[in-house]
């Protein structure tokens, strides 16, 4: 089980992605309603991974990811982004700003929860080969 910070500005959505990953998959969700509540609740969570809409009030996803990367205790937490909008030069941009991966939306809940999954397994995977080769 992971520990998973959500930043979605939209309830609807935001519940839909805590119920996915809590029974689906079986993991922590912590929430957060904006980018600003993001970057303010990850240090004190510590989250495994950290999912975000591009788009929200008071601090985009790509502001909060930025802010996140400049954070010691947690720029090195994978940031997923979840946006509606697929256009190569808006996935650019969340790269650019640190992010480990994109999902689009709309997303099939099953679909979701084997994303995070397998984003969580790469990552943990990477972390553990980073430390062998040190």
């Amino acid at each position: 089980m992971a520990k998973i910070l959500i930043a979605e500005d939209e309830r609807d959505i935001r519940e839909l992605i805590e119920v996915t990953l809590t029974v689906y998959a079986g993991h922590e969700v912590i929430k957060a309603s904006d980018g600003q509540e993001a970057v303010e609740l990850a240090p004190t969570v510590l989250p495994d991974l950290i999912m975000m809409d591009v788009r929200m009030p008071r601090m985009t996803g790509y502001q909060a990811c930025a802010a996140l990367k400049k954070i010691d205790s947690v720029k090195d937490i994978p940031v997923v982004f979840l946006s509606a909008k697929g256009q190569d030069s808006e996935i650019e941009e969340g790269i650019e700003v640190g992010a480990y991966d994109y999902i689009l939306k709309p997303f099939a809940p099953d679909d979701l929860a084997a994303r995070v999954d397998e984003i969580l397994l790469k990552f943990k995977k990477r972390a553990s080969d980073e430390r062998d080769n040190h």
